[in-house]
């Protein structure tokens, strides 16, 4: 019982990781109507930039603040510099241009800092804490919780009780209409952009310090997990992309804990095939499609 509990715990702080992620990809789904392949890179060329600065100022939350505005600066490059370009040409060129960019930027990042794994700093202990003899959540779990649904939270607030909100959702679901009603669709398509992949920096720091350390390929299998989370939420759905984050992470760490790591990955391969057979469009996207 002591082990399920901390799988549990676990599992919960791994999910809301791959939420926040999934978030990312729903943003930017719902701003500019594209999966996003190359999210991964750019967030892991955003956790680099918080390395390097957590490195020169001694500092994690500077660290923090800065790889969050380089993801911002990041996507803003993206958006202006490449996908402008593709959105009036074939459904599959902003797929592959995204593809593209990953390959160039983990070469990048390979030439520059090497594969070589380097570890990155918690601003709490990972130790787990103890309630009696049964070992819960480490301090830095319950930072990732808090942070992650915190984040969650402020971007409901924003879709759904701002003006930018509305307007991002305008751009997004009925762009001739918004052009007509005086809506900028192509700056709300970049900021969308920018909050995509700011979020999902925020997504790969908070991962990165737990796993082997940071290396050109860090946030590979985070993009699968989350790809898969937002997917089987609905890609219209950040509250789909918030429950499928912590019901896959949860189910992840159990198979892990239970049966072994090498069974994890077919086991969400399993729910992603199950959900595109049973519900193709998700499994809260006919709510989502109702309430926009």
């Amino acid at each position: 019982m002591d082990h399920l509990l901390f799988l549990l715990a676990t599992g919960l702080a791994r999910g809301a990781i791959f939420a926040l992620f999934a978030l990312s990809l729903v943003l930017i789904w719902r701003a500019a109507r594209i999966i996003n392949f190359a999210q991964g890179a750019m967030a892991l060329v955003a956790t680099y930039v918080a390395f390097a600065v957590t490195g020169l100022s001694g500092s994690y939350w500077v660290g923090l603040t800065a790889g969050i505005l380089a993801g911002a600066v990041i996507g803003f490059g993206v958006e202006r510099g490449l996908m402008r370009f593709t959105k009036d040409s074939h459904p599959l060129a902003g797929i592959i241009v995204a593809i593209g960019l990953v390959m160039v930027l983990q070469a990048l990042l390979g030439i520059f800092f090497g594969q070589q794994h380097r570890p990155m700093q918690t601003p709490f202990s990972d130790s787990p804490l103890l309630w009696g003899d049964t070992p819960l959540l480490s301090p830095y779990d319950l930072f990732v919780l808090v942070v992650a649904l915190g984040v969650m939270g402020v971007m409901a607030l924003l879709f759904n009780r701002t003006s930018l909100g509305l307007q991002l959702r305008a751009s997004a679901f009925a762009p001739e209409v918004s052009r007509v009603l005086g809506v900028r669709v192509s700056r709300m398509v970049t900021i969308g952009w920018m909050l995509s992949a700011a979020v999902a920096a925020l997504a790969a720091m908070l991962l990165v310090p737990t796993e082997l350390g940071l290396n050109p390929h860090s946030t590979d299998v985070l993009f699968i997990y989350a790809f898969t989370v937002a997917v089987v939420g609905g890609l219209d759905s950040p509250v789909g992309a918030l429950i499928g984050g912590l019901v896959v992470g949860v189910a992840m760490t159990l198979v892990t804990g239970y049966i072994g790591a090498t069974v994890a990955p077919i086991g969400v391969l399993v729910l992603l095939l199950l959900v595109l057979l049973v519900r193709p469009g998700g499994i809260f996207s006919m709510r989502e499609a109702r309430s926009a």
